[in-house]
This record gives C-alpha cells, sequence and structure tokens, in this order.
C-alpha cells in the first residue's frame, strides 16, 4: 500500500463538523448545527465531534499530524509538490498562518495573487485530500514583521489585539478579505478548511478571542471546531467549548536573551510529563511563564500546534537543531498524552517580496525582540526553505506511521509517569519512560536523550506494564535510545520493537539500535531476532525492519541519481572594516543592515543553464551572508555551522551569475554559535561551492 493510499484514507478519517461531547452549543451568534449536519449527511461528509481525551471522527478516534506551512512563503507553482511532499511525510492536517501584512501591506489594497492567492493553495490542499486549519490572526507572530500587523495600522492611534472600535473594524475587514478565499471550501461545503485558529499567544482577556469568533461566525465561518494557544495563561477565560487550547514545545529557542548554550528550561521538552503546555515559548515576550494553565482547559483533548521540528536562527542566538531533538519531543508527548502532533514549522520558507521588508526587526514598530534574516526561514523544518528533505523527515514519519495505524488504540489510553515529572537538566540519575495504557493493553515509552546532553545506558532494565514484566531479564537502554514497545496489542503479548504499521495483514516493526529484540506471542518468547526488512516475516505476520527501511516505509524514496558538481566560484573583493554590532532597543546585538553589506567579502558565483531541481551549497564560515541577482537579494544565511543554500530554479531566466556577500566574523560577539560552527577566529572563507540535483 503506497502512503499516498495511506493519506487518502487519513484524509477520510479526519475531517468534519464538531460538536464537543457533553457540551452544549457553542456561541449564541453560532449557526444552526442541524441545517449543517444535514447538508453534510448529504454530502456523505464525516462529522467530528470532541471529547476530553481526542477527535473523532463518525465516532472512532483519530490521531492526527499537523504540519504548517506558510503558504505565502513559497512560491505559488512549488505548492502542489510541496504539498504532496507533506503528504508523503505522514502529515494528515496542513496548517497555515494568513500574514495581514502579506495580504494588505497598503491600507485597503488587498493583494490575493501570485504566492499569496490563499484560495489557490487551500484547494491544492483539497485536490491532496487533506484538511486545512487556518491561523487568521489579526496578530499572528511567526517572525513576520510586527507580527503580521500592517506598518499602517500603528498610526490609527489604536492599542493592538484589543476590543477597541478602530482595531475591531479593520479586524473584521481582514477576516471578512479571508473569507471571500474561504467560501466554498469549507468542511461542510465539501472542502478542506476544518478549523481556525484567532489571534496567537494571546494572554489578555477571553472577551477579546470570543469577539474575534463572533466576527467570524456573523461573516460566515461555520467551522468543525475554533482553537487558540493555549499559551500563556489567559486574563480572564475563554468559555469552555468555544476554542480548543492546543499547545507547544521547542527544544531550543532563537528568542532567548542569553547568548549560553542551553540557556531557558527548554530541557523540560524531552521529559514525559502531565503539565501540557510549555513556560520556555515566546519568553522574551512574556516574560518568566509559570506552569499553569486556565481553569478547566484539562477538560480539552491534549493537542499540540507548535512541537518544534526545527528552529530559526535569530542574529543574536543561533540554534543548531538535530534530528535527534525533534523525534524525542514528538515521542515525548505522545507518551505524555497527546493525541495530536502539530508540527512548527514542517515546512520552511522565504518571506516574499513587499514594499519593506517583512522580517521580524527590532527597529519595526512593533513585535520587535528579535532580528531575523531578510529572506530565509528555513527553520531547519523536516521539510527545508526550498523542499529539502532533511533527516528528520524520514525518521518522524516512523511516528506518523504509528499515530494513524494505532490511533484509534492510543487514543483512550491514560498516561502514566513512572519517573519523575521534574528531572533537571542533564540529570541521568534514572531512566525517562511512561507508559498509556487502558485495560490490559499499552504502549511503553522510552525517552534515553536530552539535547546536548550526554545520557549515559541504563542498565538492568525491566518494565512492569498492564500485569507483564518484560523482557525476561533486564535489559540496557542505550545512550540516545528512543523507542515505542507494545504490550498486548496485535496480539503480542509484548516486544523491544517498536511497532511502525499494520496493513492488509501485515504488522511492522523497527528493531531499535543497540536493543535486543525480544518478542512474546502467546507463550512463544522470540529472542535476539534479527531484522529481515520486508522479504520475510521473522514469524507469522510480523516483519522487523533496519531503522532506515522504517523510516521509508511505503514511500518510493527519491535519489538525486548523480554526485555534487563542483559550482565555478570567484573571490573578487575583499572585506572592508568590519562594522560596529550595535544593540537594539531589547537588549540583543542587531543584524546587519543594507549598507553594511558594501564593506562585505563578494565571490562571484556562475550559474548553470540547467537549473529545474538543482540546489546550490555553499560552505563558509563568517557572520551573515547574502545572496543577490543581478543586484537584487534573494538569499540570505546567519551563519551556525549549517552550509547557505539557494534552489537555482528559483531565479530569474537570464541570470548567469551569483554575487555572493559575506560579513567577517568578529571577536568576542555578543552572539550564541552553537558547537557546530567555526568561530575561533575573526574573519570570513568560502570553503567549497556545489551543485547538486535534489529532484
Amino acid at each position: 500500500m503506497k502512503l499516498t493510499r495511506l493519506m487518502t484514507l487519513a484524509y477520510t478519517a479526519m475531517l468534519c463538523t464538531a460538536q464537543a461531547v457533553g457540551v452544549e452549543a457553542q456561541t449564541s451568534g453560532s449557526k444552526s448545527k442541524a441545517a449543517t449536519v444535514e447538508t453534510q449527511v448529504e454530502m456523505n461528509v464525516p462529522e467530528i465531534s470532541w471529547d476530553s481525551r481526542s477527535l473523532l471522527i463518525d465516532g472512532r478516534r483519530v490521531v492526527p499530524v499537523m504540519g504548517e506551512i506558510h503558504y505565502s512563503r513559497i512560491p505559488a507553482d512549488e505548492w502542489a509538490d510541496e504539498v504532496r511532499k507533506m503528504k508523503e511525510g505522514g502529515v494528515t492536517v496542513v496548517a497555515t498562518y494568513v500574514f495581514w501584512n502579506h495580504v494588505e501591506e497598503r491600507e485597503g489594497v488587498f493583494d490575493w495573487s501570485g504566492q499569496r492567492d490563499l484560495r489557490r493553495f487551500i484547494e491544492i490542499c483539497k485536490k491532496e485530500e487533506l484538511p486545512v486549519v487556518l491561523r487568521l490572526g489579526p496578530f499572528c507572530h511567526g517572525e513576520v514583521r510586527n507580527g503580521g500587523i500592517p506598518d499602517w495600522m500603528f498610526t490609527k492611534g489604536c492599542k493592538m489585539r484589543e476590543e477597541n472600535a478602530t482595531f475591531m473594524h479593520h479586524a473584521e475587514r481582514l477576516y471578512r478579505q479571508i473569507f471571500t478565499q474561504v467560501q466554498g471550501l469549507q468542511w461542510k461545503d465539501g472542502g478542506p478548511v476544518m478549523a481556525v485558529q484567532f489571534d496567537n499567544e494571546y494572554r489578555g482577556r477571553g472577551s477579546y478571542l470570543m469577539a474575534l469568533k463572533r466576527i467570524a461566525l456573523s461573516i460566515g465561518f461555520d467551522l468543525p471546531f475554533y482553537t487558540r494557544t493555549g499559551w500563556p495563561e489567559l486574563r480572564t477565560p475563554v468559555p469552555f467549548g468555544e476554542m480548543l487550547p492546543l499547545y507547544g514545545d521547542y527544544a531550543d529557542g532563537f528568542w532567548e536573551r542569553s547568548t549560553k548554550e542551553t540557556a531557558g528550561n527548554y530541557y523540560k521538552a524531552f521529559n514525559f510529563k502531565a503539565f501540557r503546555s510549555s513556560t520556555a515559548i515566546a519568553t522574551e515576550q512574556l516574560g518568566e511563564q509559570k506552569e499553569r494553565l486556565n481553569k478547566g482547559d484539562e477538560q480539552y483533548p491534549y493537542f499540540t500546534c507548535e512541537l518544534g521540528s526545527g528552529m530559526m536562527t535569530a542574529y543574536h542566538r543561533r540554534p543548531y537543531i538535530y534530528p535527534e531533538d525533534s523525534y524525542s519531543m514528538a515521542l515525548v508527548k505522545l507518551g505524555s498524552g497527546s493525541n495530536l502532533l502539530g508540527y512548527y514549522m514542517y515546512h520552511g520558507g522565504t518571506n516574499p517580496e513587499g514594499m519593506t521588508y517583512l522580517n521580524e526587526n527590532q527597529r519595526t514598530p512593533a513585535t520587535n525582540y528579535n532580528d531575523l534574516p531578510v529572506k530565509t526561514y528555513d527553520f531547519q523544518a523536516p521539510l527545508g526553505e526550498f523542499g529539502q528533505r532533511y533527516p528528520h523527515y524520514y525518521t518522524l514519519r516512523k511516528l506518523h506511521l504509528f499515530c494513524h495505524d494505532f490511533g484509534e488504540t492510543l487514543a483512550p489510553m491514560d498516561a502514566t509517569f513512572p519517573s519523575p515529572q521534574d528531572i533537571r537538566k542533564g540529570d541521568d540519575a534514572q531512566l525517562r519512560w511512561s507508559y498509556r495504557s487502558q485495560g490490559d493493553s499499552g504502549f511503553v515509552f522510552v525517552n534515553n536523550y536530552e539535547r546536548l546532553q550526554n545520557l549515559s545506558p541504563k542498565r538492568g532494565v525491566q518494565f512492569d506494564v498492564c500485569g507483564v514484566r518484560f523482557p525476561q531479564r533486564p535489559m540496557t537502554v542505550p545512550a540516545g535510545a528512543m523507542c515505542i514497545f507494545p504490550v498486548n496489542i496485535c496480539g503480542i503479548r509484548y516486544a523491544t520493537a517498536q511497532l511502525i504499521a499494520r496493513r492488509d495483514g501485515k504488522i511492522y516493526m523497527e528493531q531499535i539500535p543497540g536493543v535486543p529484540t525480544e518478542i512474546c506471542i502467546g507463550k512463544k518468547v522470540l529472542k535476539n531476532v534479527k531484522a529481515r526488512g520486508l522479504q520475510k516475516p521473522v514469524y507469522g505476520n510480523i516483519y522487523l525492519l533496519d531503522s532506515e527501511t522504517a523510516a521509508s516505509l511505503f514511500l518510493d524514496r527519491e535519489t538525486a541519481g548523480a554526485q555534487p558538481q563542483n559550482a565555478v566560484y570567484k573571490k573578487i573583493k575583499e572585506a572592508g572594516a568590519p562594522r560596529k554590532i550595535t544593540i537594539g532597543v531589547q537588549k540583543v546585538a542587531e543584524e546587519p543592515v543594507d549598507e553594511d553589506f558594501r564593506e562585505a567579502a563578494v565571490y562571484a558565483i556562475d550559474v548553470p543553464e540547467e537549473r529545474e531541481g538543482r540546489m546550490l551549497t555553499i560552505d563558509y564560515r563568517g557572520d551573515v551572508a547574502r545572496l543577490y541577482a543581478d543586484g537584487r537579494l534573494v538569499g540570505d544565511n546567519f551563519y551556525n555551522g549549517r552550509p547557505f543554500q539557494y534552489g537555482l530554479w528559483r531565479l530569474p531566466k537570464n541570470c548567469r551569475k551569483l554575487e555572493l556577500r559575506i560579513l567577517p566574523l568578529q571577536k568576542d560577539m555578543p552572539v550564541y554559535f552553537p558547537r557546530e560552527a567555526k568561530v575561533d577566529g575573526a574573519g570570513e572563507e568560502v570553503t567549497g561551492v556545489k551543485i547538486e540535483n535534489i529532484w
């Protein structure tokens, strides 16, 4: 069975109209559900409901996988391919911001053309049979200038994100315009739009969020359910049942004020715990946050919308994210009781052209806490800025297949936490594990990994779950091991291998590196089982796969088919005097401005005629690098040890030469560089430029 068929089934099982199970109709402004349900029945639309555990599709529990992609940060002619890649990666729901200043940069002039054409993007998602969650704003953040609020709004003399007449008038105009793009594409109409989120990371009065919802309903939004970010704690609550709170966590944050390694409390993301939210997100804006939810929020299902599958680089702080970071956090969330994995970002992007630069910057009127790159929003996501598949695109698929095939079994299970929930950073005293169970069935979740901490192997490990003690003899859990073991699932009494999928009567499992595989079926115990791949089962209908095979199961893995070629490049100008690095209004280092690049080192790079599917990869060291095509800025990179990449197919057809400008590193910069960055000396250099086929 190909993954495309899998996702078609997931779509059939993922969309709907929703009301809270056991909760009365939502707002007084909502339409009659009876008429909506009757229309959906006529159209054979599956119905969504929710309770304190999960979403239910026509009464069956599901565990969706939601991936964030910003349509306006990707050229429109690439949307179809990129959405398809997300689907092949196991994503079953697409989430996207609608950035206000991307579509109304000039007051009264809405631009829904080109890569701002929201309707076309939604129609592509419909064609790919993927539901959509729209994050409407008016404030989005998303590392966009002013958090997405247009500059001209700051001339109106009103407070932003408040229930004053001026702001709400313009918010309503925005919502009406968005509705023109959505009309006829809501789920009740047979379209893919299943939910919307109101504002983002809001900490004020719940009445503001409710006012936005009333506007949306009055315009014609009539959706299965509505959402908000579950962080930070609201000053006053939203009435129960009106908006599902969705949570998040990250392995590191560019927004930290510190330039020290592992600053902040991101280590908590690697601990199994009952507390749903994070106290590490947006600390530059929200300050210190307590582990506290709004009263009643624990009655909602535990969903995430911002589980960090990567991280941007700010000028002052440049995290380097590892594939293990993303996989560990996602596994920990499942083991802690989450029944929806929502990744931010799943697909990186590039800021579009505008009247001004559209990146977050300390010099802008609002949301100016960090200096972000002008163009790139790669985010080190599973799918990068140009759709390149990074390693965690494949590793995360294992969890996504598991969520799809075993979600109905997993969703009603309660989480239990045998290990402490308040493990401190780097604490290596015990194995971190949890289990979820219902009756005599369960899943054991193991995480012997924490970002930038060298956790040791844990010896003498046995689990006692659901009346089953396994393995027969104590085992060693290797350093860095992350896995899920089944107990009384699919006829398997227990196994020290990870369930991945079940299709056509076959059960697929992954052999965890360094863990002896022991499988108990009935009274038969198979010990030291070795992976045999897809050709031969290890017992009955059970197939044991190595990690690479498991990560690409049901996927026709593409290969470039050619070795990278060295590009022709030449240094044509030495760097001038180093710029003075200034500290901005938010007390962190400011990024260079256009004028600073007049003193940059300059390299000329020849561009080949054949560009389709070809990626330019620049290995360099320096502070900031920019790429220009015929004098126009097309890409930039804050150096953190990773190469600077650019998709050559996006260049103008007549472009034959690129200009690379690099500002040199300086001594004692007020910047956090990761271990991978070579910053032991000042200066800049290019160590290689290659061109490779990526599709």
